[in-house]
């Protein structure tokens, strides 16, 4: 800040005051020596080099796992029938991978609720994140 001494004098002080400006320099160059050397890795690890250069642009998706339900409550895992367990281990398998499968479950209309919803929460409980159902198109 620049200050005038008074007495009468009417010239105006144009000098710049450059005290603050090193205050404000100080402070900052006090902040990164401190914070510095947390920034550093202390851990050293030689990580994996990845090649993103070769990305498959029309890669197919992974193939969905198809779950049909009959009337009788038999469960079929892409048309081979199954218990409920075997589907458990099938469905932690399958949510492994990268991309994950979608599951879709077919449903007789005559299928009890109960089991349908059996199968859909053993794909959730298992990881599975796209479960889907499906169904006709309704006759008008």
């Amino acid at each position: 800040m620049a200050f005038s001494s008074g007495g009468g004098n009417d010239k105006v002080n144009a000098t710049i005051n450059i005290v603050p400006l090193v205050d404000v320099m100080l402070v900052l160059l006090i902040i990164f020596m401190v914070t510095a050397p947390l920034m550093a890795h202390k851990v050293q690890v030689e990580l994996p080099e990845a090649n993103l250069d070769e990305r498959p642009e029309n890669a197919p998706g992974p193939t969905p796992l198809t779950v049909a339900v009959t009337e009788t409550g038999d469960i079929y895992l892409n048309d081979e029938p199954v218990t409920l367990q075997l589907l458990e281990s099938a469905f932690s398998v399958e949510a492994q991978k990268t991309p994950q499968p979608p599951v879709n479950i077919r449903g007789d209309s005559t299928t009890k609720y109960r089991t349908v919803n059996e199968v859909v929460n053993t794909a959730q409980a298992q990881g599975m994140r796209k479960v889907g159902f499906i169904a006709t198109v309704e006759n008008r």
